[in-house]
């Protein structure tokens, strides 16, 4: 999955998901709360291998705990409707700012949504930083 698509929520909290990524994705996604602020989106296939690396973690540690608890509880599957559309819960919703615009993200094995206004800071705050970001990485372009 790869590239950045702009959407419109409607007021039930249904967001289209390009084709592009839905075929990427099969019939269903599971939603849940990501980093930075967005939401991640995981094909069925991909979220069982996360699953599994959750499990396998030591919930002696708490930290381990409060990850899972956090990453995981919020987790929802949702089915894509006829016009490629998923229903955000209110819960996520709020979680990521989502109000009517916002930003899907292709994200190798998933996808992001982002608010527009949370996506527009991060790529402001990203282009400043983004040659000593590259400078670190242990990667050539």
């Amino acid at each position: 999955m790869m590239g950045e698509f702009q959407h419109n929520m409607d007021q039930k909290g249904r967001l289209i998901i390009p084709a592009i990524i839905r075929q990427e994705v099969g019939t269903q996604v599971v939603l849940t709360r990501g980093m930075d602020g967005c939401l991640y989106g995981y094909p069925a296939s991909e979220w069982e291998k996360l699953s599994q690396q959750l499990a396998e973690l030591p919930l002696t540690s708490k930290q381990n705990r409060a990850f899972v608890r956090f990453f995981y509880a919020a987790a929802v599957e949702s089915e894509f409707d006829k016009q490629g559309r998923v229903i955000i819960s209110q819960a996520l919703r709020t979680y990521a700012g989502l109000e009517k615009e916002c930003i899907v993200v292709g994200m190798f094995n998933h996808l992001e949504i982002w608010s527009k206004s949370r996506w527009d800071e991060f790529n402001r705050q990203t282009a400043a930083s983004f040659d000593e970001l590259a400078e670190n990485m242990e990667f050539n372009l």
